[in-house]
């Protein structure tokens, strides 16, 4: 199944998508709500010329006349209930979230927002540099994303490529256990049309996911051999801003994201995968390292592993 390039424009800003064509037009509000913060129930999608409203029809992309390079408006739905008690429980709870501006002059200084170490950490910081905010609920919608999109190319992702088969990968992220890595993140950048920037703070290297697909915007991620945390930029505008999407032509942020990883390296501000003691849940058998913990894995079917 063909994905579908488009651009979603809101008040935020302008942001790129790509989606599968058969992608129900309930999850793509979902998927509008993470970029512009507004709550699936309050929003309003429109396009065409002039614009037709699309968020109440029910079916797919294909089914409402969608093609790639079609521009989707995002809006309040002013109709609704549930627009004002949003509004304020938004100001009162998150910061202003800032998605693409100039960082300024000199290279910024960059932060790490700690998120919870629940197995879910690649996605619930995935949810932070795309809407602003911790959503744990983030994972259950990325893990059906990442599921979808494996189920659906089995050539690319093979059993070779998965180290599991296809279908068996497929039961498994969805798992809220499993850990996500390169894999998950190839895919998000794909499905979210955006470049992912992944600080390894072991060797010091980033990994830039979606590099060969040109894509307009960058999003960062520091990884330490087991845990993600997203990485983000105060305004040096305005207070109480934070900005975690940045144009792809601005390498200021990458050399504030080597700094980071340089600093961290040399601290030791990672865990060596080779070395870290895990437990298995499910039998309560106690390894050492990932490669016995993979081998544990292959087995037995347990997935369920924590840091012991």
């Amino acid at each position: 199944m063909s994905d579908v390039v488009l651009r979603l424009k809101c008040r935020s800003g302008t942001f790129p998508m790509t989606v599968p064509l058969n992608c129900p037009i309930s999850i793509l509000k979902e998927q509008v709500s993470v970029l512009t913060e507004i709550p699936v129930a309050s929003i309003k999608l429109l396009f065409g010329f002039p614009p037709k409203s699309i968020h109440k029809i029910e079916g797919t992309i294909e089914d409402a006349g969608l093609k790639s390079g079609d521009t989707i408006i995002a809006e309040v739905d002013s109709s609704s209930a549930s627009v004002q008690q949003s509004r304020v429980q938004t100001e009162s709870n998150t910061l202003k979230h800032v998605t693409d501006q100039e960082v300024g002059d000199q290279v910024p200084l960059i932060l790490r927002k700690v998120v919870p170490a629940d197995n879910s950490c690649l996605f619930t910081s995935m949810g932070f540099v795309l809407g602003g905010k911790i959503d744990l609920s983030s994972g259950d919608f990325m893990r059906q994303i990442i599921a979808t999109a494996v189920k659906d190319n089995q050539t690319d992702f093979s059993e070779a490529v998965l180290g599991k088969p296809n279908e068996d990968y497929c039961e498994w992220i969805r798992n809220p256990n499993s850990w996500g890595g390169a894999i998950e993140v190839s895919i998000l950048s794909n499905f979210y049309g955006m470049e992912i920037a992944v600080i390894d703070t072991q060797s010091g290297s980033i990994s830039k996911f979606g590099e060969d697909k040109n894509y307009p915007h960058r999003v960062f991620l520091i990884y330490d051999g087991i845990h993600y945390d997203p990485l983000y930029l105060e305004s040096p505008f305005t207070p109480g801003e934070i900005q975690t999407i940045f144009p792809t032509n601005d390498d200021r942020m990458l050399d504030a994201s080597q700094m980071l990883a340089n600093e961290a390296k040399s601290s030791r501000q990672y865990t060596d995968v080779n070395r870290f003691t895990l437990k298995c849940l499910d039998c309560g058998c106690i390894m050492i390292g990932q490669t016995q913990a993979q081998e544990h894995a292959k087995l037995t079917a347990h997935n369920n592993f924590n840091e012991y």
